[in-house]
């Protein structure tokens, strides 16, 4: 296949253009063969004998910053997998997985595209820095059909073959070029098609490529310069690999006096418009200048730039920074927030009340303080007073105890609830956070939920009053004593009246009478003050059945609703500090 690119800005063709076309019928070559070929110059005997001899290859290291970037971007992948759609995480993984392949690459070789749009003149520019005609220039359009890689050095062809670059498309530069540039040793150029191409595939091949080089330079000419398809499309997406981009105006020449640095100072304004940092005054940045690949002019500062920009070896790592940048940034709506996130200890008590509330824990208080004064009235009371209670309970009817009409009604009051808390509780926990947790977070209330209803009803049943009689006091049986001693003065001084009466006793009413108004007075009197004392024992107890019964609804609501809501949020704020190591900084919203 014969690879057509750009032509220059005179419309004529290279006149090596069919020395190129030979060169792709010839036989497959490696990278470690010389631009000599496309001449038609043959290596010599001692060069064929010899062969490509294969180099030591050094694979890229990356800086303890990036690889623990890379590696917090692995584990946040892999938390998160089971909460976000395999969409969201697609870029991370390319990132990873492209980083993770380049690092097995040799690190000694820089690996950077010529970018441009039909007619900019990359590929004049490409055989300019190559010192030999390598990628054909011609008037048919579209122009470059295959990117074609030239290399400064040996042991870039596992780079190269990462392009996906056939060893037909592989050139290095005329050898008197390639030693004039030492300092170019370890770059590997790549002409890619034009990015405005009318087919399809050629638009897809760059695509391709500038996701897997290390560096882009992007050719423009007077003309095409703020096209909005190469800035909206290509040179605002990807603000954050200013660092690795070079911008060159080419065809300077066809501009007349001081057009080419009002035509410089306008490009500067568009891209820094699109977001891209200039490399002005020595800073870190996009370089941009003008040349001319035809005259020449300008490509020598070019090749001092190239020269110092491969030399440091840095291309690949920053490469991969401005790649886990851009991740970041679009990851960011699904794993940061400005707000504070986790459920207060407010919130949690008051969903404790809320299912409190909907077990009856305050009746069932008040009915065991009731049943404390019912068996303290019982066992204090006077004997008459308990003779009358207890005809009283024989009076009414022996069906049993009747449901009140009310209990379906209160049953579906008490379902709802807990339902309004499963809600309210569950709001409170996703409030500042992203969606997709909000949801995990709002799934896993419901989920704890189902059966809570249930599971609180047999709890009041259980936990409701303690079995067996409420505890006595230590008073208790001092006052049963004298209860039964006011009784006993009643029936002695009764006795004596009877017996007054009846004559068997000389006639003295005011023993049996005082005796009597003592028993009759003093069993109220008994009765009233144990009442009163049995107040303080009888609240306690009842506020012990209550908290019994409100930690009993709290421990259930908490082990099905808040400990799996609560294991989401520590979830969360766990990928949260992965997202945060991540993006390089600390994220906030801390819960």
């Amino acid at each position: 296949m014969t690879a057509v690119t750009d032509q220059d800005h005179t419309g004529q063709p290279d006149r090596d253009a069919e020395g190129a076309s030979r060169t792709d019928t010839a036989a497959p070559w490696d990278d470690g063969l010389i631009a000599r070929r496309v001449n038609g110059e043959e290596p010599s005997a001692a060069t064929a004998a010899r062969g490509p001899a294969p180099q030591p290859v050094t694979p890229l290291a990356y800086d303890p910053a990036l690889r623990s970037r890379l590696d917090a971007l692995r584990e946040l992948i892999g938390l998160s997998r089971t909460r976000l759609d395999n969409r969201t995480l697609a870029q991370a993984g390319r990132i990873l997985d492209e980083a993770t392949a380049r690092r097995r690459l040799s690190g000694q070789h820089t690996v950077v595209a010529l970018a441009g749009a039909t007619g900019s003149g990359k590929s004049q520019l490409f055989n300019a820095l190559a010192g030999v005609p390598i990628s054909e220039t011609g008037v048919r359009r579209p122009t470059t059909a295959a990117p074609i890689a030239c290399s400064w050095s040996d042991g870039a062809a596992p780079l190269i073959e990462r392009l996906g670059i056939p060893p037909r498309l592989r050139r290095r530069p005329l050898q008197a070029t390639a030693d004039a540039d030492e300092r170019l040793r370890g770059l590997v150029l790549v002409d890619l098609p034009d990015h405005d191409s009318a087919a399809v595939q050629h638009r897809e091949q760059v695509d391709r490529v500038l996701g897997l080089v290390d560096a882009v330079i992007w050719v423009v000419d007077p003309e095409k310069y703020a096209d909005a398809m190469l800035h909206e499309r290509y040179l605002r997406p990807m603000a954050a690999h200013a660092e690795v981009m070079f911008v060159v105006l080419n065809q300077t020449d066809r501009l007349p006096g001081e057009a080419a640095d009002q035509v410089l100072d306008d490009l500067r304004r568009l891209l820094d418009e699109d977001g891209i940092v200039l490399g002005e005054y020595g800073e870190p940045g996009t370089t941009v200048q003008g040349l001319s690949a035809l005259t020449g002019d300008g490509v020598g500062e070019l090749r001092e730039s190239l020269a110092r920009f491969v030399s440091e070896r840095g291309a690949p790592s920053r490469r991969i920074a401005a790649d886990v940048d851009i991740a970041a940034a679009r990851l960011w709506p699904v794993y940061a927030t400005r707000r504070r996130t986790g459920l207060s200890e407010e919130a949690r008590e008051e969903f404790s009340d809320r299912l409190a509330d909907a077990v009856g824990a305050t009746a069932a208080g008040e009915a065991a303080e009731r049943a404390w004064l019912r068996n303290a009235n019982r066992a204090c009371g006077t004997p008459w007073l308990r003779l009358w209670r207890w005809c009283q309970e024989r009076s009414e009817p022996s069906t049993g105890r009747v449901a009140p009409r009310g209990q379906p009604d209160e049953e579906a009051t008490a379902r709802q609830r807990v339902e309004q808390a499963v809600r309210t509780v569950a709001d409170r926990a996703c409030a500042g956070l992203p969606a997709p947790w909000a949801q995990a977070v709002r799934e896993a209330a419901v989920r704890g939920s189902q059966g809570l209803p249930e599971a609180l009803d047999e709890l009041a049943v259980r936990a409701g009053l303690p079995p067996g009689r409420p505890p006595r006091p230590g008073w208790w049986p001092v006052a049963v004593l004298a209860q039964v001693s006011m009784t006993v003065l009643q029936f002695l001084g009764g006795l004596w009246l009877v017996a007054q009466i009846a004559g068997l006793m000389a006639p003295n009413l005011g023993v049996p009478v005082l005796l009597m108004a003592i028993g009759i007075v003093g069993g109220p009197l008994i009765e009233w003050s144990c009442r009163m004392a049995a107040r303080g024992p009888a609240r306690r107890y009842g506020l012990e059945a209550e908290r019994r019964l409100r930690e009993a609804a709290a421990g259930c609501g908490r082990a099905r609703v808040l400990d799996p809501v609560a294991a989401e949020l520590l979830r969360y704020r766990e990928v949260r500090e992965q997202y945060g190591r991540v993006a390089g900084v600390g994220v906030a919203g801390r819960g």
